[in-house]
């Protein structure tokens, strides 16, 4: 027994080094990035780990203004908020019916969106794009988010099964009978309950939208219509020609992390419990 139970500490011991080694590599990553955006560009390469001696706040100016990183944060914000408030709409009821309702066909048709989670993104590309140029929507903000939406709805159908199959159905029964409808025990019983669910949904596609690079990198060409993601690769692409500007690239990075960072820090706590609570079933 004694044996076991030091294998089950070492085991746990490991594994708390492990995952705290990675949380204090990230902590650090994040804050390099930041203290790097605030330096000079020798100071930067003549001490990459010192505490800036006097930060740089134009370098941001300068990022946001003259590298118009402005107008794409504008754009990304806009694609990824409808594109998140679009799937949520069309997700969380289909991902309700197919979870609690039993007709004909409800497994194949999960089965179908489970495997829609499978599609490589780049086997879409050329389709997606010949799509979007014949309905003239290619190189639009509201053609990428579209795709954006069309691509995102199965996964999160699929996460959002397991939380509703987890909710008790004794609540959805006793709403059932004290004369409530389909509707009504969907909006004011199971929706509600469901919340740490639709929560963590919306910040993994937030997240993942906002981060995403490769379908606008396919889908636009415009300057005025990049987004974040883009933005930075015109950044790195001018770099080759310009000398190198690394603190403004830092800078850059920096304006795409903190949105995320922000929602993480808010929204922790019922994404957590959203997960703890869909992996009960």
């Amino acid at each position: 027994m004694s044996d076991f139970i030091s294998a089950r500490g070492i085991k746990r011991c490991v594994s708390y080094l492990v995952v705290g080694g990675w949380a204090l590599f990230s902590v650090f990553f994040v804050v390099w990035v930041v203290l790097a955006s605030l330096k000079r560009n020798r100071e930067l390469f003549g001490s990459p780990l010192s505490i800036p001696t006097s930060p740089q706040w134009g370098n941001f100016v300068k990022t946001w203004v003259n590298n118009r990183f402005g107008d794409y944060f504008i754009n990304s914000l806009l694609v990824t908020s409808v594109s998140v408030i679009a799937i949520l709409i069309v997700a969380v009821p289909a991902a309700y019916v197919l979870s609690r309702g039993r007709f004909r066909g409800r497994e194949a048709l999960s089965s179908f969106f489970a495997f829609g989670m499978g599609v490589p993104f780049p086997l879409l590309f050329v389709p997606l794009f010949v799509m979007m140029a014949s309905m003239r929507l290619a190189d639009t903000l509201t053609g990428l988010t579209i795709v954006y939406v069309a691509l995102s709805i199965p996964f999160t159908i699929y996460v959002l099964e397991g939380f509703f199959s987890s909710l008790p159905s004794e609540l959805e029964s006793a709403a059932i009978i004290d004369g409530c409808s389909d509707v009504q025990v969907f909006r004011h019983v199971m929706l509600p309950l469901a919340g740490p669910g639709v929560a963590t949904v919306a910040i993994l596609n937030f997240v993942g939208l906002w981060n995403e690079y490769q379908l606008s990198l396919v889908l636009i060409n415009s300057p005025e219509n990049r987004t974040l993601s883009l933005g930075i690769y015109s950044l790195i692409t001018s770099m080759q020609y310009s000398g190198g500007d690394w603190a403004s690239l830092f800078a850059g990075v920096t304006i795409v992390m903190v949105p995320t960072l922000i929602l993480f820090v808010i929204l922790s706590e019922k994404m957590i419990s959203g997960i703890t609570m869909g992996g009960v079933k």
